[in-house]
């Protein structure tokens, strides 16, 4: 099996795996950082949402050969510390109340961490062009509502 190096949350980690295993089964299987979902397994619904490079990506659909020198960002390397959960945009969504079930949303923390990453104090309709990942429970105006918080506290 051929062997990768790759930067995960600011940590070099180097697995042996195959060229076409998706990114989001080497982050779980691999590394064991499991708050990256499952979801659809064709890059529709977001729950896989890591950032390479700040870029949110689906997770499910890069393979692991594509990844190449990209710095790979999880939910748990969100906050410097990953058991804070500190960083603006996990802060607003607990002000906010975003989760229901809560499944879908380190994805959907993830995008919208690189959203305001780009775009400092972005528009209702930016919001909603961004935040693409499906969130069964309907929290949309929530996750709206915490984009413009977390937008403030930058």
């Amino acid at each position: 099996m051929p062997s990768f190096t790759l930067t995960v949350n600011d940590r070099p980690h180097t697995v042996n795996v195959a060229a076409d295993t998706p990114l989001l089964w080497v982050l779980r299987d691999n590394l064991a950082l499991t708050g990256t979902k499952f979801g659809c397994g064709i890059a529709q619904c977001g729950a896989c949402t890591v950032q390479l490079d700040g870029e949110a990506t689906r997770s499910c659909v890069i393979p692991i050969s594509a990844v190449g020198t990209a710095k790979v960002t999880t939910i748990e390397g969100l906050s410097p510390v990953a058991t804070t959960a500190s960083h603006r945009v996990q802060k607003a969504w607990v002000a906010e109340d975003v989760p229901q079930c809560g499944y879908c949303q380190s994805g959907q923390i993830m995008a919208a961490a690189a959203l305001l990453a780009k775009t400092a104090d972005p528009t209702d309709a930016q919001i909603d062009n961004a935040m693409t990942n499906i969130c069964r429970c309907g929290t949309y105006q929530r996750i709206r509502s915490a984009v413009h918080r977390a937008a403030k506290e930058a």
